[in-house]
């Protein structure tokens, strides 16, 4: 909701908690979310001047904000990102056997995991936040065990996350909104997780927003004004940019992936205007003398071209026809500066895609060819070490969702699973990383004893550590127990 001015919550909530929000930080957000959606008012709008009339005009963007978010997100979070959870029963409640069911299934994580990874990494924070649907409510505000209970999980990005307590510089309490227009006015619905005696406690309030201030509106049939979870583990999970926020008044709010980089991406949509504006005046140009045209019954002058004439008549017939040949008709061919302007393009992206942490020559469109992923590695480390970086948040962030999933599972819908259960967050490098030398590295260290022959089946097959050490305890040869010469025979010689 674009429109809707959140001062009136800023005010509400620091009235009611003492919050100190302030709004200068949430119109960094309005600004990093406007470079995302690749225009700007204030940059990407000019004037030109032709004679009297001031025409306005605007900017061509390349609209590389959001290309940047779309491509932390899929390094991040994607399909082949593992969530491991040790034991079965809980497994299958979170995901089901193939990740595609189970609570994450029912509330389509992967696609909409990966878009809040996206927002988050312009807005500076994202929020994974649980919701019940059919909860029942004791008298004392304590929830009570219902099998009929479901599990929603809400997506959130920063500028509906309003933090209320830090702890070490992480969000321990907030307030959560959804905003909603309902015939041409907003209503705003207030979700409050606080911790009252070492339990969460979330409180429910609405409202509608009217003439600039908040109205309180009673809530809906089925939605408890107050709940006690019964548990310190928290309903909700945040996401933000493992970077360190130099930014005032954020109070724990994560820093926008690119928020130091919006000179670098005002210089990727200049060199890109400059590009496109060469091909769209760079056409071939006719200049006509007025002795060659003639003027129609209205008075409209046209050229010989209009009336598809190839036979004129020289006006001054004391003058040499050859000699004004070129005085009556003149072309002129703009140069397109394709590779100048090419270069340019280039630079720019590099100095952008450098600030934002994907390495120097990750936009790279020169010569059209493909690097391999040894290349990438040698060549990218910037980008290996901050998508490592970054994992540490995106992993913290899913291990939460996981175990308050699972504390709702056990103590809320009297499940068999185990919040305290171990939790092993994999995810797929290979698009950063060449997995092939990585595996031929594992395999020297089992050779020179640096590496447990079942680490080595563990991390390669995916086997948990019982059965990985079981397979080393049988009757095998070395290169069988770590999956390859299948096709040696008892000499020694590999077949051909």
């Amino acid at each position: 909701m674009d429109n809707f001015e959140i001062l009136p919550v800023l005010q509400y909530l620091n009235r009611k908690f003492g919050a100190g929000l302030r709004t200068e930080y949430y119109q960094n957000i309005r600004l990093w979310k406007a470079w995302w959606r690749g225009y700007v008012k204030s940059f990407h709008t000019f004037h030109e001047l032709a004679g009297n009339r001031v025409t306005e005009r605007k900017l061509y963007s390349m609209k590389m904000a959001k290309k940047v978010c779309e491509d932390w997100a899929s390094i991040l979070l994607n399909e082949k990102t593992e969530i491991a959870i040790a034991d079965n029963a809980s497994r299958e409640f979170v995901q089901g056997p193939k990740q595609t069911t189970g609570v994450l299934g029912a509330n389509d994580f992967w696609e909409r995991g990966n878009e809040l990874v996206e927002r988050a990494f312009y807005s500076g924070t994202g929020a994974f936040v649980l919701r019940l649907e059919n909860m029942l409510v004791g008298a004392d505000g304590s929830v009570l065990r219902s099998p009929e209970t479901r599990i929603g999980i809400d997506y959130l990005d920063a500028m509906y996350i309003y933090p209320l307590s830090l702890r070490h510089g992480k969000i321990t309490e907030a307030v959560f909104a959804s905003v909603q227009l309902v015939r041409g006015k907003y209503r705003v619905y207030l979700e409050e997780h606080t911790l009252q005696n070492g339990n969460y406690v979330i409180t429910n309030e609405l409202f509608d927003y009217e003439a600039g201030t908040l109205v309180p509106k009673p809530l809906p049939d089925g939605i408890a004004p107050s709940f006690n979870t019964g548990s310190p583990i928290p309903w909700f999970s945040i996401i933000e940019p493992n970077i360190s926020n130099n930014r005032s008044y954020g109070n724990g709010l994560g820093l926008s992936v690119y928020a130091d980089a919006i000179d670098e991406l005002q210089n990727v949509d200049i060199a890109f205007n400059n590009f496109v504006k060469d091909f769209k005046l760079g056409g071939k140009k006719v200049f006509y003398n007025k002795d060659m045209t003639r003027r129609t019954a209205d008075g409209k002058r046209i050229t010989p071209d209009d009336v598809a004439q190839q036979l004129f008549l020289q006006v001054d017939a004391d003058s040499d026809v050859d000699a004004d040949l070129k005085t009556l008709v003149q072309e002129y061919n703009p140069q397109l500066r394709v590779e100048e302007n090419t270069k340019g393009i280039q630079a720019a992206l590099d100095y952008l895609s450098f600030k934002c942490g994907l390495g120097t020559r990750f936009y790279t469109f020169e010569g059209g060819t493909v690097q391999t992923a040894t290349q990438y590695t040698g060549e990218r480390q910037d980008l290996v070490q901050n998508a490592n970086k970054h994992y540490i948040v995106i992993e913290r962030a899913l291990q939460g969702l996981v175990r308050g999933i699972l504390y709702i599972g056990r103590e809320i819908l009297g499940l068999p699973v185990k919040e305290d259960t171990d939790i092993e967050i994999k995810f797929e490098d290979s698009y950063i990383i060449d997995k092939e030398a990585e595996r031929a590295r594992d395999k020297d260290d089992v050779r020179d004893g640096i590496m447990q022959k079942w680490e080595y089946r563990a991390k390669w097959y995916n086997e948990d550590e019982a059965t990985a050490k079981a397979a080393v305890g049988a009757d095998q040869t070395d290169d069988q127990l770590m999956g390859f010469g299948q096709n040696k025979p008892p000499g020694g010689t590999l077949n051909a």
